[in-house]
Formats: C-alpha cells, sequence, structure tokens
C-alpha cells in the first residue's frame, strides 16, 4: 500500500485563537498561534478520529528548512510539520518561548 500526500485546500477558523485561515491546500496550522488539528493519520487523509488541538512544541530547522513539532493535547501523538510561506517567524519563536 502506498500512501501519499492527499492536498485538499481547506480553509478554517483556529480552533485556539479564532484567526480565519485560508488554506492553500498545504495549510495545516494557524498562521498566528501555529496550533493544529489532529485530523490526519497521513498527511491530507483525515482518518484521524482523535481531532484534539495540537499545540507547537518545538523548533527545527533540516536541510535549510524550519519544521514545528506539534504535540495533541489529547493523546500526546506529535507530528512535524513544515513552517509556510506567510508565517510570522518572530511569532512563532515567541510562540515556543
Amino acid at each position: 500500500m502506498t500512501l501519499e500526500f492527499r492536498k485538499k485546500k481547506e480553509d478554517f477558523i483556529c480552533e485556539h485563537c479564532g484567526h480565519n485561515m485560508d488554506g492553500d491546500g498545504y495549510t495545516n496550522h494557524c498562521s498566528l498561534c501555529f496550533y493544529s488539528k489532529h485530523v490526519d493519520n497521513f498527511p491530507g487523509d483525515r482518518g484521524a478520529e482523535c481531532g484534539g488541538l495540537m499545540k507547537p512544541v518545538s523548533l527545527e530547522k533540516r536541510k535549510g528548512e524550519y519544521a514545528i513539532t506539534h504535540q495533541c493535547l489529547l493523546c500526546g501523538e506529535e507530528k512535524r510539520n513544515k513552517v509556510q510561506k506567510g508565517d510570522n517567524f518572530e511569532a512563532l519563536i515567541s510562540v515556543l518561548q
């Protein structure tokens, strides 16, 4: 079975801060508070039953790209997500302090 990314263009309202996000098919976190939602088992599949909020807990740089690690506040699962174009990097650093 081959698992591949499923691009889904979805707008959403952040359940943590209420910011209205315009999705581009790759958007998976709020660009203001950087919270995400545990909805995928694999990127874009919307197969996770948990549905918990995912708090940004760390930031790392690999091969010139930054990634945020999110931890689910309900089940504890952690997932890495790339920092997106349009994310406010200074705000991200502030959120993680």
